[in-house]
């Protein structure tokens, strides 16, 4: 199968001639979203107080985030002792992950009024998570969101079938089964988005410049930060293994960290037994943006954090909507469509228990099956 984020950003460099979707574009006359298809209906019940974005809100989040970012920097500048460095990661795993939250609402224009802010304040806090700020507005903007849950091209834990994973060598197989274990979604995210997508891959020719522009600012930062905390060592009389270890745990953890998050949390925004892939022919955006994805109310304190990303669903429906009021467009989509939205308590044994038995995909009878599942299909499926 040509893999789906090559066959989405074609047909957006104009190689394959297919229309771009809008979220809610659908005509006002159809009258029921869930059979129709339809977005509109939807869209049309979200009150207009979900869409205030005050510029001093949207600041005091970055500033607050960044700030936290900075203190956890310092931290791990003086302290070395590896039990004390890694409560420190996982701290700074959820900072970081806070400002790529901030980011991503900027991405979408969500989070201030004009576009020159967003942009800004956007490539700023993309900078900890290591993310090409324009790679990302290509891949998630105008691939993932239109195209939610659709074979072929949403890119972003996308399904293997039976066949593909049968014809695959012991290699790419054995990467599979690490990559879709709940203890391998940092790899997955690391390889398959942050590499491939981010700094690497190829792009449309009407983004490639300013992509291209992005990973030097990237590849920058990193390079920048390395310098810095080497200097800082090197000031402090540390020795050749003082220097590396504090370069891996200011620079290089608090990455990983944050990529073990990220990969966790966007897996468990779409993938589940309760979440259906869909053919081409049998894709919609109510199916798309309504019941693929989930609204998963995060434990006590979490939000502080991660700035109710849980909160997925109505994110989807309509992405300018800002974090901070995800939980009101939440209840006014389940008051209108009772029983149209997963809703449920996010629990750690789910995530476990979800990626165990979300391996592979038949897209003929919608489901989801375990390797020893989909070894028992005909080889066709």
């Amino acid at each position: 199968m040509v893999h789906a984020y090559e066959v989405a950003t074609s047909f957006l460099n104009g190689r394959v001639t297919l229309p771009l979707p809008s979220l809610g574009t659908a005509p006002a006359t159809e009258p029921a979203p869930a059979s129709t298809g339809s977005l509109k209906p939807v869209l049309d019940i979200l009150p207009d107080s979900v869409y205030d974005n005050p510029t001093g809100r949207g600041m005091t989040y970055f500033i607050r985030d960044l700030a936290m970012y900075a203190a956890l920097l310092a931290a791990l500048v003086v302290v070395s002792n590896v039990f004390a460095v890694a409560a420190l990661e996982v701290g700074m795993a959820l900072v970081i992950s806070g400002l790529f939250v901030v980011a991503h609402d900027a991405a979408h224009g969500a989070l201030f009024k004009t576009k020159r802010m967003n942009s800004v304040v956007g490539h700023l806090a993309m900078l900890p998570s290591w993310h090409v700020y324009e790679g990302w507005v290509l891949g998630h903007n105008r691939v993932h969101h239109p195209y939610a849950v659709r074979q072929g091209y949403d890119f972003v834990w996308h399904p293997t079938t039976p066949h593909e994973y049968a014809a695959m060598g012991w290699w790419r197989r054995s990467l599979h089964k690490a990559e879709w274990s709940w203890v391998g979604m940092g790899l997955y995210y690391l390889h398959q988005v942050w590499w491939k997508k981010m700094m690497v891959g190829q792009n449309p020719a009407r983004w490639a410049k300013t992509i291209r522009r992005d990973r030097w600012v990237v590849t920058g930062f990193i390079a920048g930060m390395l310098a810095l905390f080497s200097a800082v060592g090197i000031a402090a009389g540390d020795s050749p293994a003082g220097l590396l270890w504090l370069d891996v745990r200011t620079v290089v953890l608090p990455f990983l960290g944050f990529s073990y998050v990220i990969g966790s949390v966007v897996h468990i925004h779409h993938i589940s037994p309760e979440i259906r892939w869909w053919k081409k022919e049998e894709w919609t955006k109510f199916k798309a943006q309504m019941q693929g994805t989930t609204v998963l109310r995060a434990p006590k304190g979490l939000n502080f954090f991660i700035h109710w990303i849980m909160v997925h669903v109505p994110h989807h429906v309509d992405m300018r909507v800002p974090m901070y009021h995800l939980e009101e467009a939440a209840a006014a989509i389940e008051a209108a469509f009772p029983g149209s939205v997963i809703d449920r308590p996010m629990r750690f044994r789910d995530f476990v228990t979800n990626s165990r038995a979300c391996k592979l995909y038949d897209f003929d009878a919608g489901r989801w099956l375990t390797y020893a599942a989909g070894r028992q299909l005909p080889a066709d499926i």
